[in-house]
């Protein structure tokens, strides 16, 4: 009886164990890593990612379902501004685990609508297939807490040299603000300069605002014999060196 009493715990505890690593486990790829690549149906085709895109900026969107309304606005959102993203030498790509036919269905149904005062717009980037899962699982979507079988709002935004740059994740109750998506995407490719062109970002940074320098390239006395210098860079205590926005942007 006791080493029925023994067994019966060393199996609670093993399960529970499994069961917690499973619930926390998320597998999210960080920054710096090299994005997973996939291949999957798209409502474009098929689609290999990340090699199908090439040297370009690249912005995967991970969705809970199709017609949400939450989603619906997002994608709607995306469509109305997909002509910014490309003339950025960005692409798009949206993921969700429901099927390739209820994608065709909700596309062709975004196309009809009018949003914000906004005539109808095609969707030109495409929806992914993830009924497998697999990718959400790649890409550490689902958040196991709140669903095993529906992707958290991920957002991963991804380099030329396929390499993840910067992550969001919100909640499946919360739109995604895509204007500040664009906005990352604009600074990262201001801030991937070499050498002296490299800048940093501050804080609530628009384009065309003033950016930071990692180190500050100039002596005093080289600034007092070129004026034209001293009117490009300023200082903000004594840590911060700021190179002028209008000629640092890109």
């Amino acid at each position: 009886m006791k080493f029925r009493i023994i067994i019966i715990l060393l199996l609670s505890l093993c399960g529970g164990n499994l069961w917690s690593q499973e619930k926390t486990l998320a597998n999210i790829p960080m920054i710096g890593d090299d994005a997973p690549s996939f291949t999957a149906e798209t409502t474009s085709g098929t689609l290999n990612f990340p090699a199908d895109y090439g040297r370009k900026w690249k912005i995967i969107f991970s969705h809970p379902r199709d017609f949400t309304p939450v989603c619906s606005s997002e994608i709607l959102t995306l469509a109305q501004m997909q002509d910014d993203f490309e003339q950025l030498d960005a692409k798009l790509v949206v993921i969700s685990t429901d099927t390739l036919v209820k994608h065709f269905m909700w596309k062709k149904a975004l196309e009809e609508t009018s949003y914000k005062d906004k005539l109808p717009v095609k969707i030109k980037f495409p929806l992914v297939d993830d009924n497998s899962m697999t990718i959400s699982k790649e890409y550490g979507m689902l958040h196991l807490p709140i669903s095993t079988t529906k992707d958290v709002r991920g957002v991963f935004i991804i380099d030329p040299q396929n390499k993840i740059e910067a992550i969001y994740f919100y909640p499946m109750s919360i739109g995604r603000n895509m204007e500040e998506i664009k906005r990352t995407l604009i600074a990262l490719q201001t801030a991937a300069g070499k050498g002296e062109d490299r800048v940093l970002i501050p804080a609530n940074w628009q384009l065309g605002d003033d950016v930071l320098v990692p180190q500050f390239p100039y002596t005093q006395k080289e600034l007092q014999a070129n004026p034209e210098l001293k009117d490009l860079y300023y200082n903000v205590g004594s840590f911060m060196w700021f190179k002028k926005g209008q000629l640092a942007s890109k």
